[in-house]
């Protein structure tokens, strides 16, 4: 099995009352780095932070690298828009950060940037690919693209209390700088996108539709992000097989919303319970509080996992806290200026 980890930006996560609590914009930027980063090699090399939340919970690339180490996994990432430098490995598309979706124009490459990522994905010599994604602020680009499309959905959060309804006036803020209304871009998703989209979603949308007309087999891995791409895709006319793997988080946030959504698509959909409940270590309890939920793959790789092999996956994701210095009885004495993990609000 094949990752692909298409890694972006958008100013759109600057936007105050977006991001992450106690997130500092200087840091923010580093985030995708830093997940590719860790994903790559076990810890940040060039990126100067770890993305933790003030109260302990770690980055999802934390529990993606986990089940790495565990049941191993192929791994392409691809710059879809990295504000800063990374010293893993990319597949470089030409992408540039987004801009604010309250601009006339968030991705104004966006068309260009999909076929170059539908020719990678067209390339790609395996039978079978997972597609990940992590942008900070993406929830927010999703939930403007679902919203030009006129798919009427929700969209998850890394926060524990998800800002919905500020998202919501950011969205309508974007879409009337645009000369948009709700439902402008149905059938019309590269429009979308460049309005009040970001560069991740023209990246995974392009390897998604250009692996699936090669015969690829693609599941997306991620909670709405992904859903919002699977839309994309539809409106594209892409009428191949999708599947959507997520985690219980996210499963358990949008209620019968998500499967409702998902069966609209023609998508068939995924839920993996890590099993973190229960558990003494802060980064497992802050998951089941609510944070992070979803990202770097986190639910597409731990659908991966075979039956019983979940307790070597906790096992792991331990350790690769300790190596990441995340006290496992941290608490609020997190300074939240370190914080700078974003990419679910």
């Amino acid at each position: 099995m094949r990752v692909v980890l298409p890694a972006g930006t958008t100013e759109t996560a600057l936007i105050d009352g977006i991001s992450a609590a106690g997130a500092a914009p200087d840091l923010m930027a580093h985030t995708p780095s830093a997940d590719v980063e860790i994903l790559a090699y076990g810890e940040p090399t060039a990126a100067p932070v770890t993305p933790v939340s003030p109260t302990g919970c770690p980055t999802p690339a934390a529990v993606t690298r986990a089940v790495r180490e565990v049941i191993g996994f192929d791994l392409s990432v691809v710059d879809a828009g990295l504000a800063r430098s990374t010293t893993a490995p990319t597949v470089d598309l030409g992408a540039t950060p987004g801009d604010d979706i309250r601009a006339s124009v968030a991705v104004p490459d966006a068309s260009t940037i999909f076929d170059r990522a539908y020719g990678f994905g067209s390339s790609l010599p395996d039978d079978e690919i997972l597609l990940g994604e992590t942008v900070p602020g993406g929830t927010t680009t999703a939930l403007g693209v679902l919203t030009a499309l006129g798919e009427p959905m929700s969209v998850s959060s890394s926060l524990p209390e998800n800002p919905i309804e500020r998202k919501r006036r950011v969205v309508e803020e974007g879409l009337d700088a645009s000369d948009l209304e709700a439902g402008s871009c149905d059938g019309n998703p590269m429009a979308a996108i460049r309005a009040v989209g970001d560069p991740v979603q023209a990246v995974v949308a392009g390897i998604a539709a250009g692996a699936l007309e090669s015969g690829t087999d693609v599941t997306l891995g991620g909670g709405t992000q992904m859903v919002a791409v699977a839309a994309l895709l539809r409106h594209a006319g892409v009428d191949g097989p999708l599947s959507i793997a997520t985690t219980s988080f996210v499963a358990a946030g949008q209620g019968t919303e998500l499967l409702t959504t998902c069966e609209r698509f023609d998508c068939e959909l995924v839920v993996t319970d890590p099993g973190f409940d229960g558990r003494d270590h802060v980064a497992m309890s802050r998951y089941c509080a609510g944070e992070a939920k979803e990202g770097v793959a986190m639910g597409g790789v731990l659908s991966l996992v075979d039956d019983g092999g979940m307790a070597a996956v906790r096992a792991q994701f331990a350790a690769v806290c300790d190596r990441l210095g995340i006290d496992s009885n941290a608490d609020e004495s997190i300074d939240s200026s370190e914080s700078s993990d974003d990419r679910g609000s």
